[in-house]
């Protein structure tokens, strides 16, 4: 996250061995999330401490969070390598009456089209048999 942003997280604890290590991992853990939230990340993106601690199935939601922040990491204009493809943007569309109501006055040619429509061929291929 630092490399994405300098300075996101700001306290990061090493990798040690001892009696607080689980508190320690799960601390990190909680900085990245406050980071990416902070860069921009939506909250339903997150994953849960427990996904990623815990020997559960929530690997899914890590690995949907980490291409969340992918996404986010191009949003902001990151240069580096990218993960996932790019989020989209609100794009609205206006028009006017005339272009709205344009699609009502056509006629599409399923209407009253009878020009070479026939069962011919709808029984291509092997016959309906009893004794099958």
């Amino acid at each position: 996250m630092n490399t994405l942003k300098p300075g996101a997280i700001k306290k990061i604890h090493r990798v040690a061995s001892g009696s607080f290590k689980q508190f320690r991992d799960m601390e990190n853990i909680e900085n990245f999330l406050n980071a990416i939230v902070a860069y921009g990340v939506a909250v339903t993106d997150k994953f849960g401490t427990a996904n990623l601690t815990d020997r559960n199935n929530g690997m899914a939601i890590v690995l949907n969070c980490i291409h969340a922040v992918g996404r986010a990491a191009q949003k902001n204009g990151f240069e580096g390598p990218t993960l996932g493809p790019k989020e989209s943007q609100y794009n609205p569309r206006n028009f006017d009456e005339e272009t709205l109501h344009a699609g009502q006055k056509m006629i599409g040619l399923q209407y009253g089209y009878t020009q070479g429509a026939s069962q011919k061929g709808m029984n291509f291929g092997k016959t309906r048999s009893i004794t099958d």
